[in-house]
């Protein structure tokens, strides 16, 4: 076992003494990602060839802590410079083919025997270590890009909750299309957020351009109004269509305990300005 250790101590310097070899070897393999590597180290600060000697020395080591670890890094830089994963993936794939070779070439170059039973448990060792980055890195890009699209939708959901001030103590919250339950969440939180902010006194909800509204999305708006009240809001309801009246009628809800119904728009201005 301390024999192994040894041996694995030499390989790793043998690879930094071969240094210019193995990155030759790298470009010469990864031909595509051979032509943006700088274009790379310029958009995302990402030297492709110093992370691949520090991989290596990883691998060889059998250090999955520092493995993972660099391999999540990596995943939200690829993912933040909007990198591609194509390139990504012929570059691992490269240092795999290129630190085969450079085992080979010092085994030949010391007259070890390139056949032996602890051979098969490096193969087996190294080329599991280069899937787990591989997997840790395309799951860390993912999570990533999840978050980040998921950030933006919920800033574009926050701008299509326009609470609009009229007076120091009235606002209008004007509701367009279609409202989900993720959407019917973002109300919830820009409604609440915005009367504690505002000490507005009256929000005028104005439903006339609201195209479907389901069983679940109409018992979630019914607790929002109860959450106004709580923050000492009155709730004033304009445009209900008639397919979401019925809708409320089967489903045996009533707005009225918890806010002042109206017709129109128009009509609440009228009466709240004045």
């Amino acid at each position: 076992m301390e024999n192994g250790r040894l041996e694995i101590h030499d390989m790793i310097h043998y690879v930094e003494d071969k240094r210019e070899d193995f990155q030759q070897k790298l470009l010469s393999e990864a031909v595509n990602v051979a032509e943006v590597i700088h274009d790379i180290l310029r958009q995302g600060n990402i030297d492709l060839l110093k992370n691949a000697e520090k991989l290596v020395v990883y691998i060889l080591e059998n250090n999955h802590q520092d493995i993972v670890e660099f391999a999540k890094q990596e995943g939200v830089a690829w993912a933040q410079h909007s990198l591609t994963l194509a390139f990504k993936l012929e570059w691992v794939q490269a240092i795999r083919r290129s630190l085969w070779k450079t085992i080979y070439e010092y085994q030949s170059e010391f007259n070890l025997p390139s056949i032996r039973e602890d051979f098969f448990e490096l193969e087996k060792q190294i080329n599991n270590n280069i899937d787990q980055f591989l997997n840790t890195f395309f799951l860390s890009y993912s999570d990533f890009k999840d978050q980040l699209i998921y950030r933006q939708r919920k800033d574009v959901e926050h701008l299509s909750v326009p609470i609009i001030p009229i007076s120091p103590t009235v606002a209008i919250l004007p509701l367009i299309g279609n409202i989900d339950s993720y959407r019917m969440d973002i109300i919830e939180e820009k409604v609440l957020m915005d009367i504690a902010r505002t000490r507005i006194q009256t929000l005028i909800m104005d439903l006339s351009g609201i195209t479907d509204m389901d069983e679940i999305v109409i018992d979630h708006f019914h607790k929002v109004l109860e959450g106004i009240s709580m923050m000492g809001c009155e709730t004033v309801i304009t445009g209900l269509r008639p397919e979401l009246v019925r809708e409320m009628i089967h489903l045996g809800i009533n707005f009225n305990q918890k806010a002042i119904t109206k017709g129109t728009l128009q009509q609440s201005l009228k009466d709240y300005l004045l």
